[in-house]
């Protein structure tokens, strides 16, 4: 009977709501009506009611906001909440009837980051976040990334026995697909740890693409190695894994690689991405900084960076000119 209320609610609550899409039975998705969702994609919406139980909940993958529907349809209209406790609860036993919500995620993967703190959380002088802010990561993203003080025994919740060198902090970068769902992190490094990088996947169905939660499919996608450097580029993912299968047309993509000539893998990787008719951005020869988040520790803006890679952007034969120019190998 709830669960019957509940959509029921949902329906008549949709015309409220941007881009307003049911996904299954019990998962819909909108712009959110608390931050107004991407500020510079009207077509982005990362917020969603979905069930736990009986019960439907509300989350937005953009804010972080988190409630459950009766608090949800109160804040968007106060008075079809009104009807809506009514209706929910008019068959309650107590005369007064007072619903309690135990909120748990949606998305029970998530529960992995919820001992640690956001970067936004910690004070100025933490560590962490004098390593984040001496990267120059744009303050935006200071909620979604986090400090871990002991990276093992975080990856040991996810994969029990998996870590078992060492333990130390690292900075944790969460991979979010499509519909906002965790399915992997990243662990780097604050010292000379190896590997500097570590991602752990416990979807085994997902690639380790970093951004699918921020993607616009309706623009120009580019496509870094690392998740920081995808920080500082509009429409920007990044891959974790190099073999990685995209399913985006290639001619809407734009690879960008490491400034790193003398690094067989990475031409080899270059001229496979030509290969296979994506645009590839070949840095200049006297470029001297190895990737974006240099340029931008250097005192570069995103946008100086942005066009500088779309002025050295090619395909086809005239990209592997330009790759067997910059090479040195």
């Amino acid at each position: 009977m709830s669960s019957y209320i509940d959509l029921k609610f949902i329906s008549n609550l949709k015309s409220r709501l941007s881009q307003f899409k049911q996904k299954n039975d019990y998962l819909f998705n909108f712009r959110c009506p608390h931050c107004g969702d991407s500020k510079k994609s009207k077509l982005k919406a990362r917020a969603y009611l979905y069930r736990v139980k009986n019960d439907m909940f509300f989350k937005c993958h953009n804010c972080g906001m988190g409630q459950n529907l009766a608090n949800f349809i109160k804040y968007v209209d106060p008075k079809m909440y009104s009807e809506y406790l009514l209706e929910r609860y008019k068959k309650s036993a107590p005369a007064t009837p007072k619903p309690k919500f135990d909120f748990k995620p949606a998305f029970e993967d998530r529960t992995i980051l919820d001992d640690l703190k956001s970067i936004k959380q910690l004070d100025d002088e933490h560590p962490a976040k004098q390593y984040v802010m001496g990267r120059k990561i744009p303050s935006e993203f200071y909620d979604k990334l986090y400090f871990c003080d002991k990276f093992g025994q975080l990856v040991n919740k996810v994969k029990p026995n998996t870590y078992k060198t060492k333990d130390h902090p690292r900075l944790i970068i969460p991979f979010y697909d499509t519909t906002g769902k965790l399915f992997a992190f990243q662990g780097r490094a604050f010292g000379k740890e190896q590997p500097k990088y570590i991602t752990i996947k416990f979807d085994d169905t997902k690639q380790k693409i970093y951004g699918l939660d921020r993607l616009d499919l309706n623009k120009p996608v580019m496509i870094t190695e690392g998740p920081i450097d995808s920080l500082f580029l509009d429409n920007a993912i990044a891959l974790a894994g190099a073999d990685a299968n995209l399913k985006i047309q290639p001619e809407q993509c734009t690879m960008i690689f490491d400034n790193e000539p003398r690094n067989k893998e990475i031409v080899k990787r270059m001229t496979n991405a030509v290969n296979k008719k994506y645009n590839v951005a070949v840095w200049p020869n006297t470029l001297k900084y190895k990737d974006i988040n240099d340029m931008i520790i250097a005192g570069k803006s995103s946008m100086e960076i942005q066009t500088l890679i779309s002025n050295n952007t090619h395909c086809g034969m005239t990209a592997l000119q330009h790759i067997n120019n910059w090479k040195r190998i």
